[in-house]
């Protein structure tokens, strides 16, 4: 506190009170505002913290040089808003026994001090006079910038011209190497043309060589496409046969290890068909038995008996559901379904597998309410992936090998059965049902089993 109040007197002393009235009216130059700052954060660190503005406190353990980077804003705006901090620090230069605080102190500032040092201390001392000296010195500062601006433009000037004398000269050779260049070049380029004239020449001699060597080729080829097709060709059909002749083969060693041919077992299904034709017949035409009474060769009309107008009204439509079951009632009938071509008629909406479920169901209590040997076969084709699936009792399902229809397989299925055996095929396509005519099948439509199975 002592301290402090030393500091006002000697700030009282030093004529502050000569320089209150004086205002700048104009802001610091650069350069004496420059000079305040580091006048300040030297003196700053003479003061204690309790002598520093609030806003400054944080700084007081800085260096000047720390100070002065970090804090001179806050240190200008302190010295123009504190007076307090401002008598503090012009008391602290006082007692740094600077010769120029002296001096303006007695109001003569040396002549050969720098103006800007004058400026920033009377800024921060105040003495009589301050602001002409502060404006003197920021005029002066001003003069000599402007000096120093319109020395160095001279300068630049000289140097631009030296230079500009110097590209000229630069010029006037590069322009005579250039027009020596371009000469050489031109002459280059005349041999150049000429060689490009005899290389032209060239190229299309060798580009109609090339045209000639590529339909050649082109030919050469074409030949080789086609008799690689034709070997291509002859080795699938070579290997369909080959496939064929041995799935014959292992058919033949399979059915010889059962102890039977394929033959034997076509001769003993058609022997079945025989006899159940046979027993058939004899229910259907009602023969008496063989031992014959005298009685039995009276001519009459027996009650319950068929008459033949009775049996000519056994017709039925091709769309009676009844057709089907008189087919299915002859001795060892086979019965091959179309499978997709039947549910897509009567149900297409459903998924594939509902579609299976649902007819592989329908069929299952048909042949058992016929006896009748069903197989039903689905194109394999359609299915993205192996289909698992139980098949339902009484009916065979298979499923066509990838690059083999629906149609085929059934085709197939009809042609392994032999001759004489009743064979019923449903499906609507109108090849499948040629073809299997031809085989000696009953085609019938998908709707008239689609009828049947809706009766079960």
């Amino acid at each position: 506190m002592e301290h402090t109040d030393g500091v006002e007197a000697a700030g009282d002393a030093g004529g502050a009170d000569d320089g209150v009235s004086e205002v700048l009216d104009r802001p610091l130059p650069e350069g004496i505002r420059r000079r305040v700052i580091g006048l300040v954060a030297e003196a700053f660190g003479g003061l204690t913290v309790s002598e520093l503005p609030p806003q400054l406190r944080q700084y007081a353990r800085f260096t000047p040089t720390r100070r002065a980077r970090f804090a001179g804003n806050a240190m200008a705006a302190a010295v123009e808003s504190d007076p307090a901090f401002r008598q503090r620090i012009s008391a602290r230069l006082r007692e740094s026994g600077s010769e120029l605080a002296e001096a303006l102190a007695a109001g003569s500032p040396p002549a050969a001090a720098d103006p800007e040092d004058v400026a920033a201390m009377a800024f921060l001392l105040r003495p009589a006079g301050w602001v002409k000296l502060v404006t003197a010195a920021g005029e002066e500062a001003q003069r000599a910038s402007a000096e120093r601006a319109g020395e160095e433009a001279r300068q630049e000037l000289r140097r631009l011209g030296e230079e500009l004398a110097a590209a000229r000269a630069e010029a006037r050779t590069e322009a005579a190497r250039a027009r020596a260049e371009l000469d050489a070049a031109r002459k280059e380029n005349e041999t150049l043309q000429r060689k490009l004239r005899s290389a032209l020449s060239d190229v299309r001699r060798g580009e109609a060589a090339l045209r000639k060597a590529q339909a050649e080729l082109e030919a050469v080829r074409a030949e080789s496409a086609a008799e690689k097709a034709a070997v291509s060709g002859e080795t699938r059909r070579v290997k369909a046969r080959l496939a064929e002749a041995e799935a014959a083969l292992e058919a033949s060693r399979r059915a010889a290890r059962e102890g039977r041919s394929v033959e034997d077992m076509r001769l003993r299904l058609l022997l079945d068909t025989v006899l159940d034709a046979a027993q058939g017949l004899r229910r259907e035409l009602a023969l008496p038995p063989v031992s014959m009474h005298p009685a039995d060769t009276v001519e009459s009309v027996r009650p319950g008996t068929m008459t033949p107008k009775d049996i000519a009204t056994r017709a039925l439509s091709e769309t009676d559901p009844a057709l089907l079951d008189q087919l299915l009632a002859l001795p060892q009938a086979h019965l091959v379904v179309d499978g997709y071509n039947v549910t897509k008629t009567g149900y297409p909406t459903m998924p594939l597998d509902k579609q299976r479920l649902r007819l592989l169901g329908g069929l299952s209590m048909l042949a058992a309410q016929t006896g009748a040997e069903v197989t039903c076969v689905f194109d394999g084709a359609e299915l993205a992936a192996p289909v698992l699936l139980a098949p339902p009792r009484g009916v065979r399902v298979l499923f066509s090998k990838p690059g083999v229809t629906a149609d085929e397989l059934i085709r197939q299925l009809v042609r392994a059965e032999p001759p004489g055996r009743p064979v019923v095929v449903v499906s609507t396509d109108r090849e499948v049902a040629d073809g299997v005519a031809k085989a000696g099948a009953r085609p019938v439509a998908s709707a008239l089993l689609l009828k049947r199975l809706s009766r079960t």
